[in-house]
């Protein structure tokens, strides 16, 4: 029987994590989380990680593995995650489930990635002082000299998606792009896309609603607990940010619960953007379990 791998995708918010947990118990098989921030074990709260009850119903792959210090990536977790499946999933079961709502680790698992060249630990820890000693906008001039093809298509406003291509640059003496050859990989199983998707005005108020939950489970006390580390680029993500600056004394609570939640809307516009451009996923409403677990259960069959 052909391995399929079932991939349940979705903006912030819709409800992915209890319907995975009904598929997963379903078809007897364990998740693998495709979150890039819940890997960090650090940081629960904020990323809306899997709790201890939740991974006690069903075992989880790369939730609260590595810490806010440690450098992963996209082609990192490509490797990780196409080891665990050859090596062991797909000996044990017939179809293995991948949830998440980050976009590149999806598209590594189920596309590929360009092979893009290790960066060594001097040049990160150079290349991160650089940052925080000139600014993002002297390393963005930077990478126009240096690499004016991909200067013109990356998001200048991203340090680390700046600061990785001059890494990258310096590492190797060529250009990023020329690393770029986005050619997709072929993989030995199938996939199954399947997308959650709700009402705009519902899911924004899931958010808003979501944020409070989280304010409410400690989210203030855990970013003071990595506050020393805010430089990570772990915690370059929406929640920290805001509370940072909090912390800071530079917005009240109130004005910091607006921009996490305003923040936030904004990524999941950004995934959906992201999500439609794939014409094989097929969409579902998240409260729909049966009929998705049906769809699930005929398509194996078929």
């Amino acid at each position: 029987m052909a391995k399929t791998l079932i991939v349940i995708l979705g903006p912030t918010g819709v409800g992915k994590t209890e319907l995975c947990l009904q598929v997963a118990e379903h078809l007897n098989i364990p998740i693998i989380n495709a979150d890039s921030r819940q890997i960090f074990e650090e940081i629960p709260i904020g990323t809306a990680a899997p709790t201890p009850e939740q991974r006690a119903r069903v075992k989880h792959h790369f939730v609260g593995t590595h810490h806010i210090g440690d450098y992963y990536s996209a082609s990192m977790y490509e490797s990780d995650v196409m080891q665990l499946l050859t090596s062991d999933l797909f000996k044990r079961y017939d179809t293995a489930l991948l949830t998440g709502g980050s976009m590149m680790y999806i598209d590594a698992v189920c596309n590929g990635i360009d092979d893009i060249p290790t960066v060594d630990d001097d040049t990160r820890d150079w290349m991160k002082q650089r940052l925080a000693d000139e600014g993002l906008e002297r390393l963005v001039a930077e990478l126009k000299l240096l690499d004016p093809e991909h200067w013109a298509i990356v998001d200048r406003n991203n340090p680390r998606r700046v600061v990785h291509a001059l890494e990258i640059c310096h590492c190797t003496g060529q250009t990023y792009t020329s690393f770029r050859k986005s050619e997709r990989k072929e993989r030995p199983f199938n996939i199954m896309k399947i997308g959650l998707t709700r009402p705009r005005d519902v899911l924004y108020e899931r958010i808003n609603d979501r944020v409070l939950d989280m304010i409410d489970s400690g989210l203030e006390q855990e970013a003071l607990a990595v506050y020393p580390q805010r430089t990570e680029n772990a915690l370059n993500t929406v929640g920290y940010k805001e509370m940072f600056e909090y912390l800071d004394g530079l917005t009240t609570l109130d004005e910091c619960i607006f921009k996490i939640q305003s923040n936030s809307r904004r990524y999941c516009r950004k995934q959906q953007t992201w999500f439609k451009r794939d014409a094989s996923i097929h969409w579902f409403c998240p409260d729909n379990i049966k009929e998705i677990i049906n769809f699930i259960d005929t398509t194996l069959v078929g």
